[in-house]
C-alpha cells in the first residue's frame, strides 16, 4: 500500500527546486540579526537595535505580567515545537542593573523555552522605563486576546490607574470601542463568585452584563447559579430577570397598609383605576395619577375644589 500523503501532495524540493536539505536541517531555527552571545553577567550587546542571543539565567520574569495563569498544556506544547525548531520569535527585553534582562513581552516564549531546556533565547532589547513596559505588555496581552474576561478587566483598569490613560486613549491604543471598555470594567463590580466563574469559563460577558443590572448582590449570586446550573441562554436570564421584577412589584403592592388601598379606590375612580401609591419605611410616600387628557384631570380638580 502506498503512504498516505498529507498536505499540498508535495515536498518542498518541488515548490523550492535544488534544496536538496532533508527536513531536519531546514528545521533549525532562524538566524538573528547579531550573532553575539551575551552569556555573562554585565556583558552587552554592541547595538541595541539588534536581535542577539542571551543567558536564559540573565532573563528576569516581567513584574507587571497582567496574565495571572499560563494554560500548562499549551505551555507543554509550545515546549515541545521549540524542543523540535528552536524558538522562532525572539522575546522582547530591556536591560536591567548588574547586567540582567526585563522581558517585556515574550514571557510564555520563555517559560517554554526554559522547560525545553534552553541555555539562549533570542531576544530583541529596547529602552522602555517602568510605565512603559507596563503598557507595552498589557496592550500586548489584550491584542493577543489570550486573558480571560477579568484579567481584560483589570489591564484595563491598570492602564488608567497606573499609565494615566482616559478610556478614549485606551481605546485607540487597543483598538476596540470605546463602549467595550467601559463594560469591561464594569464587570470589576461584580461580587467575586461571580467574577470566579467568569474567569472560569463558566459564565459568559453576555450573562454578566445582564446580571450587572441587578442591584442585589445575592440576587446577582443566585442568578449566577442559575445560568451555571441550568444552562441558561442570555435571554432566557433576561426574562427571568424581568419576570423576578414584576413578581417584586406585586409584593411590594400586596404589602400596602389598608389605607393606601383605600386612597387608591377613592383617586382611581375619576381615573379608570390608573393610580399608584408608594409607601416608604418611614410612613412616608406618594400617589401617581396617569390621566388619560387634560379634561379628565381637570374634571377631578373640580370635583376636589366643590368638596372643598
Amino acid at each position: 500500500m502506498a503512504k498516505k500523503q498529507y498536505g499540498l501532495g508535495k515536498g518542498l524540493g518541488a515548490i523550492l527546486p535544488g534544496t536538496g536539505k532533508d527536513l531536519g536541517e531546514m528545521r533549525k531555527p532562524v538566524g538573528y540579526v547579531n550573532k553575539d552571545i551575551i552569556s555573562t553577567v554585565g556583558a552587552t550587546p554592541a547595538n541595541v537595535s539588534d536581535i542577539i542571543r542571551i543567558n536564559i539565567d540573565l532573563i528576569e520574569p516581567n513584574p507587571f505580567q497582567p496574565r495571572m495563569t499560563f494554560d500548562e498544556q499549551a505551555l507543554e506544547e509550545l515546549c515541545q515545537s521549540i524542543r523540535s525548531l528552536g524558538l522562532i520569535q525572539p522575546i522582547t527585553v530591556r536591560s536591567r542593573s548588574e547586567g540582567k534582562y526585563q522581558i517585556v513581552s515574550g514571557e510564555r516564549r520563555y517559560r517554554a523555552s526554559k522547560m525545553a531546556g534552553m541555555d539562549m533565547i533570542p531576544a530583541y532589547i529596547i529602552k522602555t522605563n517602568d510605565k512603559g513596559m507596563l503598557e507595552m505588555a498589557i496592550v500586548e496581552n489584550i491584542q493577543r486576546e489570550e486573558l480571560d474576561p477579568i484579567e481584560i478587566a483589570m489591564s484595563y483598569q491598570r492602564l488608567i490607574d497606573e499609565c494615566d490613560l482616559t478610556q478614549d486613549q485606551m481605546a485607540q491604543r487597543i483598538g476596540k470601542k470605546r463602549s467595550s471598555i467601559t463594560n469591561y470594567l464594569r464587570l470589576l463590580k461584580l461580587p467575586a463568585k461571580l467574577q470566579h466563574d467568569l474567569k472560569e469559563g463558566l459564565l459568559s460577558v453576555g450573562h454578566a452584563k445582564v446580571i450587572l443590572g441587578v442591584e442585589n448582590s445575592a440576587l446577582q449570586e443566585e442568578l449566577c447559579d442559575a445560568c451555571v446550573r441550568e444552562g441558561l441562554s442570555v435571554r432566557a436570564l433576561e426574562e427571568r430577570i424581568s419576570k423576578l421584577g414584576k413578581e417584586s412589584k406585586t409584593s411590594e403592592a400586596q404589602e400596602l397598609p389598608e389605607f393606601c388601598f383605600k386612597a387608591a379606590e377613592a383617586i382611581g375612580k375619576y381615573f379608570d383605576g390608573k393610580v399608584n401609591v408608594k409607601l416608604n419605611s418611614n410612613g412616608s410616600g406618594r400617589i401617581t395619577i396617569s390621566f388619560a387628557s387634560d379634561k379628565q384631570l381637570d374634571e377631578f380638580i373640580h370635583i376636589v375644589e366643590k368638596n372643598q
